[in-house]
């Protein structure tokens, strides 16, 4: 145990970034893969009965909301509507719990919210836009 608390200890201030580039990398690469299929990620949309126009304020979130706690700016803002955003999903996308695959992309969601949820609470961390030093 005292190995882990040495190498916590140690390495503290590169864990926050690193975990603020975990929790956004899916985000980022999402919204970027939805911007390359714009059209057809607006019909999925519309097929399961979730309007195509909100596709943008989507892509903004996951693409631009994503870059923004990666860097560390407005993290407790962004993560509380990423936390918002990643709810609704599980709530509108995967309700049928009778698919295993349902279920586990719902728990995925409310995990991944839990965890923006802690970046409200905390902030952002080392490295970060929202904690640099202005002298």
């Amino acid at each position: 145990m005292r190995t882990i608390d040495t190498f916590l200890t140690n390495n503290s201030a590169y864990l926050a970034p690193i975990g603020r580039l975990l929790i956004t990398f899916m985000f980022i690469m999402s919204g970027f893969s939805k911007m390359s299929n714009y059209s057809n990620t607006a019909a999925w949309m519309e097929t399961l009965g979730v309007s195509g126009g909100l596709l943008p304020i989507v892509i903004s979130l996951e693409f631009f909301g994503g870059i923004a706690i990666l860097i560390g700016w407005q993290v407790r803002v962004i993560s509380l509507l990423l936390a918002g955003f990643c709810i609704l999903t599980a709530i509108v996308f995967h309700t049928d719990f009778a698919d295993q695959n349902q279920m586990t992309q719902f728990m995925k969601n409310i995990t991944i919210a839990g965890g923006f949820v802690f970046l409200v609470t905390h902030g952002a961390g080392n490295f970060s836009l929202d904690n640099r030093k202005i002298d």
